[in-house]
């Protein structure tokens, strides 16, 4: 059974210190901050464009060469994208929206088909073998529902999230995945999925209805590209995402470029997709679970955070977007606090990238996190501790910039670890 997940919210501390800081300087920062947003969804646009032609290439010319250069092409759009993760929680519209494009964990049966030995029942997901793929025609909620025909639409407005269920995720970079890779049925073991690409050839067709895959992979690719064109839209000047951040105030600006550092480094990071499955160690709960690919997603998005709190992005033809950060800001009044959060950033990038040396090296995150590799637990438990530790300094940021009020996501493993372990 799986467990349900729940963020919980904690309040930043606030101290009787100097007044807020406003101005022109602030202005600035938060300007470079809607810059490399823009930046860093084209780049996730682009990546994902080139996903797209790979796919194109594979489906045009399904043999082994094609389906590796998908695979390939999938990791490197991984790395731009997760940079994206530190502009979530502050800013509604992209929190809103994320859950089209990296939703996990997901119910693989509800797409396509899976090894007998997945699961026999589920009381939480009365869908988790649906198999849309071998399915034309599905019994949702005692409606029948036409899926004869995978497209985008289907997919996103009927299929994805059915009956509000998470784990019903049907879009997204998590099933270009698994329908790239197929279940990893490897445990704790060394090893990641391993589809054949004769699963998506016409004429030597294998485990059936290679056309419908095809047409499913076809369909999610077009719809992630789609999704992220929107992003992209939303950061442009004119864009929704940039004008609401452009109407805030000084303190409001910083508050959501701090929300999103602190939130995504404690809660969602260090918490729910790291300590979650070290706590349980439960390969389920590896967030690229199909791809053992789990490492560098991590790694892109920590450095999401440094890229934002130094106020400099590299885009993937090398080019920076750099400008006014929020270390300068505090550079200039808390000088001790910029010395402390760039050491903390240091730190977790140094967990981050052991972990991924590693993981590249045999050892990829569902091996680590096993119940008896005490040593690779501990190259988990690195990162976690350099994740939490790099909180603390956000929030001690916080206090000092006297953003009141700001609501960092949390997470049952790391605020309330014996209710996990009791369910």
């Amino acid at each position: 059974m799986k467990l349900l997940k729940y963020l919980s919210c904690m309040l930043f501390a606030t101290a009787l210190l100097p007044g807020p800081v406003v101005g022109s300087q602030v202005g600035k920062i938060i300007d470079n901050y809607a810059d490399i947003a823009l930046a860093n969804y084209e780049d996730s646009l682009t990546t994902a464009v080139a996903l797209q032609d790979a796919i194109n290439q594979l489906l045009h010319m399904p043999i082994k060469a094609n389906l590796t250069a998908a695979k390939a092409t999938w990791k490197t759009a991984r790395a731009s994208y997760q940079q994206t993760e530190v502009f979530r929680f502050g800013n509604v519209i992209v929190d809103d929206w994320e859950g089209r494009v990296n939703a996990w964990p997901l119910d693989e049966g509800l797409i396509d088909y899976v090894s007998l030995g997945h699961i026999t029942s589920s009381e939480e997901n009365p869908y988790y073998n649906a198999n849309i793929i071998a399915n034309p025609y599905l019994n949702i909620g005692g409606v029948m529902v036409d899926a004869s025909t995978i497209n985008k639409q289907l997919l996103s407005e009927t299929l994805h999230e059915i009956d509000a269920i998470e784990s019903n995720v049907a879009i997204g970079y998590h099933a270009i995945e698994f329908l790239l890779w197929g279940q990893d049925l490897n445990g704790n073991n060394s090893g990641s999925g391993n589809r054949p690409v004769t699963d998506f050839d016409l004429e030597s067709c294998t485990n059936d209805n290679c056309d419908r895959r095809r047409d499913y992979l076809l369909a999610v690719t077009n719809l992630l590209v789609d999704d992220l064109h929107e992003m992209v839209k939303n950061w442009q000047i004119d864009g929704a995402a940039h004008v609401d951040l452009m109407a805030k105030n000084d303190i409001s600006g910083l508050a959501t470029i701090i929300t999103g550092m602190g939130s995504l480094a404690y809660g969602e990071l260090a918490g729910e997709r790291i300590k979650l499955g070290l706590m349980l160690h439960d390969p389920e709960e590896e967030q690229d679970c199909f791809s053992d690919n789990t490492h560098w997603s991590h790694f892109y998005s920590a450095k999401g955070i440094k890229n934002v709190y130094l106020g400099s992005y590299t885009r993937i033809d090398g080019s920076q977007v750099k400008g006014p950060s929020l270390s300068g800001l505090l550079r200039t009044r808390y000088g001790s606090i910029d010395d402390n959060m760039r050491m903390a950033l240091e730190n977790t990038e140094a967990a981050m990238q052991k972990m991924a040396d590693v993981a590249e090296a045999g050892a990829p995150f569902d091996v680590l996190i096993g119940k008896n590799n005490l040593a690779g637990n501990q190259v988990v438990q690195d990162v976690v501790d350099a994740l939490v530790a790099e909180a603390a300094v956000i929030e001690r940021a916080a206090v000092a910039l006297k953003l009141t009020d700001i609501e960092r996501a949390g997470s049952s493993s790391l605020d309330n670890p014996d209710a996990v372990l009791s369910q």
